[in-house]
């Protein structure tokens, strides 16, 4: 079964998130805290949003957040899937497919341009996985970022300040 989060669902999406940052050899990293997450999802102007996909009995075993991007090429918008997780135990029983499939159905009903996301190049049972589903590495591009004491010195920069 797949719904929309609720409020309700905020320490579990966090739970989540530790969890999917841990097998991602990355949970140090993970520092969102409960009320961030409320803030963001069902704030007063929320721009994140959250799929949970549940047990038969209503026990949530995975999720997905996503928010909109755009295309200035297509003009129109896109589903940016920023995280996709299911639960170890849960796994293979067709709960990350259900939650990509709603997703695909929102795009398809509001006319936007697909869904897309990431991947660690090492985690290959979730590339294959995605393979299996008819999605298509995008490869042409890379990733570029800007963060920390660099996002610092760009923001305090000359430039920034006309």
């Amino acid at each position: 079964m797949i719904r929309p989060a609720t409020p309700n669902d905020v320490p579990i999406i966090v739970e989540f998130i530790r969890e999917l940052a841990d097998y991602e050899r990355s949970a140090d990293r993970a520092i969102v805290t409960a009320e961030q997450m409320r803030e963001a999802l069902f704030g007063p102007q929320p721009a994140v949003y959250a799929h949970m996909a549940c047990t038969d009995a209503g026990e949530p075993v995975g999720f997905a957040v996503w928010f909109l991007n755009f295309s200035t090429w297509l003009g129109v918008h896109g589903i940016y899937l920023e995280d996709l997780y299911v639960r170890p135990a849960a796994r293979g029983e067709g709960h990350g497919k259900a939650l990509l499939a709603a997703l695909a159905d929102i795009a398809v009903r509001r006319g936007y341009f697909g869904v897309q996301w990431w991947v660690l190049k090492w985690n290959t049972p979730t590339i294959d996985f995605y393979r299996s589903i008819g999605a298509v590495e995008q490869d042409e591009w890379a990733v570029w970022r800007v963060s920390g004491a660099a996002l610092r010195a760009l923001a305090g920069s000359d430039v920034a300040a006309q």
